[in-house]
């Protein structure tokens, strides 16, 4: 079982981890036995954020009276001091534990610094200093703020977008994690759902000796996909290096990634999932994107007031409103029978 060292942070845990994300869809019996299942079958390194809704709280219960056996990492979306604090003191609350492993800034969209006025960075000094957190961590999907954070010295993880799809420049930022000693944790391995073929994704994700993938999980035959591969980890043969080649010609270009730094939506879009619905239907079972309830949602892009908010935000530079227009002109093809998904 091939494991990870995380960086300056010491933590070894095996190549797999756990995404708790999705346990919040997840009844909290459904969602403890996940957890142990994964614990058992290998898995250490659990993480969750305070934005989960009851994320944190099902993990607590799971790992109750086992609290040294695993590592937890957490994140807070807090703007303040203030709510920074609150924040923290919830999730240990929720968590039952007296510290987390890595807590983590969420989708920061600076690099925090002692000094910089915010009062943030002094925050986790302070959290690190009372015992309450043990490593400080900053997740981004800017790869401006990535950089400036692996390069500042002031974080020990990085949480980032990394899978086959990657950019030459987001191999690059592995490659200076692993020259500044910090440890890469990757989200998004499949992209937010575009990546379809898993062994694949896990073949390229071994590729990395300092590469931690989280991967979302919320039912148990994912779970046992992730944990078959802790023993017999694939490796990147020909065959599937000239898979993942093809893919990325195909994907090349303009794609949503999911990230959802564009939302709120003033016209009430799920521009996240509505601007990449073209692929989820021809890469993933389509019935889950042709429900009545779904339909309705894709309807809500004709009252798109184009006001450029989402395209302001987006950390890849996409023109989210032609995205979103190309999108429901395909799916409107789609339910008209023009087109055929599997």
């Amino acid at each position: 079982m091939k494991e990870i060292v995380l960086g300056s942070t010491g933590i070894r845990t095996p190549q797999n981890a756990f995404g708790a994300l999705p346990i919040q869809r997840d009844s909290t019996e459904q969602a403890v036995t996940l957890l142990h299942r994964a614990y058992e079958g290998g898995m250490t390194f659990f993480d969750t954020a305070r934005l989960y809704s009851d994320s944190e709280e099902k993990v607590g219960i799971a790992f109750r009276g086992m609290r040294e056996r695993v590592f937890i990492a957490s994140k807070t979306m807090a703007k303040t001091p203030e709510a920074f604090r609150t924040d923290l003191a919830t999730s240990l609350a929720k968590l039952q534990t007296g510290y987390i492993d890595v807590y983590q800034f969420h989708q920061a969209g600076q690099c925090y610094r002692p000094g910089d006025g915010t009062g943030m960075y002094e925050c986790m000094e302070e959290a690190k200093r009372a015992g309450k957190i043990r490593h400080i961590g900053i997740t981004a999907h800017k790869i401006s703020v990535a950089e400036e954070a692996v390069r500042s010295g002031l974080y020990e993880t990085l949480q980032y977008p990394f899978s086959y799809l990657a950019s030459p420049k987001e191999q690059e930022l592995v490659a200076l994690c692993r020259e500044k000693n910090v440890g890469f944790i990757a989200m998004k391995g499949l992209a937010g759902g575009i990546i379809t073929d898993s062994r694949a994704a896990m073949a390229f994700m071994a590729q990395y000796d300092n590469v931690l993938p989280i991967w979302g999980i919320q039912r148990e035959a994912e779970l046992d996909e992730w944990l078959s591969y802790m023993q017999d980890t694939p490796a990147m043969t020909g065959e599937l290096a000239a898979f993942i080649e093809r893919e990325r010609t195909e994907l090349a270009g303009d794609f949503c990634r999911g990230c959802g730094y564009c939302m709120p939506c003033p016209a009430g879009i799920q521009i996240n999932n509505c601007a990449r619905t073209s692929l989820l239907l021809r890469r993933a079972p389509s019935s889950a994107w042709l429900t009545p309830a779904w339909q309705a949602e894709m309807r809500k892009i004709a009252g798109c007031r184009n006001c450029g908010g989402c395209a302001s935000r987006c950390p890849y530079g996409l023109d989210t409103p032609a995205l979103l227009r190309k999108n429901w002109k395909d799916y409107q093809a789609v339910l008209a029978g023009q087109v055929n998904v599997g």
